[in-house]
């Protein structure tokens, strides 16, 4: 096929303007026939208000023989021939079925990456299975919208824990920057159209799904790993993994309900889809000597504007076309040499309540495909080493720490008394403030000047009495700076919540080439959690490597 760069055409422009670059682009004849696929779609809005949508496009000629010829032809500069990278497991490959006394593969977790390397596994005819603490999501997202209603916590099923993982309240983006020549992230990208996301995703320069589409997608492909023989445990939370005297792994599992027996389950592959919050679970591993280390990873508040504005200092004032909500991406390299950066930006999105443990509370960013509450959030973070960690944990703010400066759970612990911090300053709901206020080291007035988009209480804080001052300083340089670029970025009524604490992973548990854990054959630690993925697209393609090692060693 042929890849053509670059076509530009504005806002609005009916389907027959694209096909009529195309045919222009490659000098085509009326007479001669071709097909197209969207590859890309862009904003070009460096001339604003005047904008364009930029596009790449895979251009199919009825006669494939004469592709080589028409480019000639046609001498465009923005055209080559190409070919996408095809996903070696496809939904019809030949299966790779359970050999007679095999054990079906255990998967901890149902986030993107247990999900899909459950769904391969699944389809590949090794009937895994699933067990997640949390619930099915009609049923989590019961228990998360009372928690918001009432403060009721449920900290085995929360906004952190259920079907489809942290991911499913989020803003549902899909986009990521690893690279893909074995087709994984299209193959993914694919799988949630036919689970019901909207075909975009498959072109949009940074593809989303939204908490509410996203929410029936993962269920779809619960049910698909179920119809090919899979099991699923919900509600089912693993508490103990020893390794048997016969080589295998042995798991005990708490089963949450009325009478409900534990489940015993033994295997020769266990998959550690567990999250980036689980922390139970990572202090389990810990005590089998299962090896991880500290990791870096990023701590800070959550920014709110009004959408308008935002899209006016994006898109120009005056911009007549009729744009969704505007993302942005914002940098700054602090003058000590961190980097603070914007994370998980939500156009039209809520700050929510995504607490997991009581006596905690942490932030995230949501939104539904709409997109349309009216206020952008993102979290506005800096990175912390394990070495800052450890210095911030050995101050009086938090004297008696538990956790030593070599300790595995280094971050996770700072993790927590953050959260704890943010609690007691907003009285067991979000602490907020307006960022002038937050320059001034003042509570301020519990009246903003716009409506909070919140799912979850709130009250009027300190921040700084919950951050460290560095952390605090990066964020208001960092706020500072970008005003440069984004005309009332700074603005002194821009709000911040906190805290956000959970952009990934505070450890990373170590495995070899076969992505097996060091020292512990048939142990996969998997995904985010892991501290090998960071969002959905690239926790998801991690599952499907750790599948492809599992299919694999199966073939024997």
């Amino acid at each position: 096929m042929i890849r053509i760069t670059q076509l530009k055409c504005r806002p609005g422009h009916k389907i027959e303007e694209l096909e009529d670059l195309i045919r222009r682009t490659l000098r085509l004849r009326a007479e001669e026939s071709f097909s197209y696929e969207i590859a890309r779609q862009s904003v070009d809005a460096r001339k604003k208000p005047d904008l364009f949508y930029v596009y790449t496009v895979d251009v199919h000629l009825s006669d494939p023989k004469h592709e080589k010829s028409v480019l000639a032809h046609s001498k465009a500069r923005n055209a080559s021939i190409t070919q996408l990278p095809v996903y070696r497991y496809t939904a019809d490959s030949e299966p790779n079925l359970l050999h007679k006394g095999q054990e079906p593969p255990v998967i901890v977790g149902t986030g993107p990456a247990g999900l899909f390397c459950g769904l391969l596994l699944a389809r590949q005819g090794l009937h895994p299975i699933l067990i997640e603490q949390g619930d099915r999501v009609r049923q989590r997202t019961s228990c998360v919208q009372t928690f918001w209603d009432t403060g009721i916590l449920d900290p085995f099923s929360n906004v952190q824990f259920g079907e489809g993982g942290a991911g499913t309240f989020s803003d549902g983006k899909l986009n990521t920057g690893i690279k893909d020549p074995e087709g994984r992230i299209r193959f993914i990208l694919k799988t949630f159209v036919e689970a019901g996301a909207d075909p975009d995703i498959l072109y949009s320069y940074k593809p989303h799904v939204g908490t509410d589409v996203l929410t029936r997608v993962v269920s779809s492909i619960t049910d698909e790993i179920v119809e090919r023989g899979g099991s699923v445990y919900f509600r089912t939370r693993m508490t103990k993994l020893t390794k048997t005297q016969k080589g295998t792994w042995e798991l005990i599992c708490e089963q949450r309900g009325p009478e409900q027996p534990q489940l015993h389950l033994e295997t020769s592959r266990v998959v550690l889809a567990i999250g980036h919050s689980a922390r139970s679970t990572f202090r389990m591993l810990q005590e089998m000597q299962i090896r991880m280390t500290p990791k870096a990873f990023a701590v800070g508040v959550r920014i709110q504007h009004p959408q308008d504005r935002i899209d006016r200092a994006l898109y120009g004032e005056g911009c007549r076309y009729s744009m969704p909500p505007s993302p942005y991406k914002v940098t700054h390299h602090l003058a000590d040499g961190r980097g603070v950066y914007s994370f998980c930006m939500c156009p039209g999105g809520y700050v929510v309540n995504a607490s997991s443990e009581n006596g905690m509370t942490a932030v995230n960013g949501m939104s539904y495909h709409k997109r349309d509450s009216g206020n952008a959030n993102s979290a506005i973070v800096v990175t912390v080493t394990p070495q800052e960690i450890a210095s911030f944990l050995a101050s009086e703010q938090w004297t008696g720490s538990p956790v030593s400066a070599g300790d595995a759970l280094l971050g996770m612990e700072f993790q927590r008394k953050l959260e704890q911090a943010a609690y007691r300053e907003g009285h067991g709901k979000i602490p907020l403030q307006q960022f002038d206020d937050f320059r001034k080291n003042e509570t301020g007035c519990a009246l903003p000047s716009f409506e909070p988009k919140i799912r979850g209480s709130w009250k009027s804080a300190n921040l700084r009495n919950v951050l460290p001052q560095s952390i605090c300083s990066g964020i208001e340089e960092g706020i500072l700076a970008w005003d440069r670029q984004i005309t009332g970025f700074a603005d002194p009524h821009a709000l911040l919540a906190g805290v956000e604490s959970r952009t990934s992973s505070p450890v990373r548990m170590e495995r070899g080439a076969d992505l097996q854990a060091e020292g512990y054959p048939g142990l996969y630690p998997c995904g985010e959690g892991a501290g090998y993925a960071g969002g959905i697209t690239s926790a998801a393609a991690d599952g499907l490597k750790v599948a492809e090692e599992i299919l694999r060693a199966s073939q024997y």
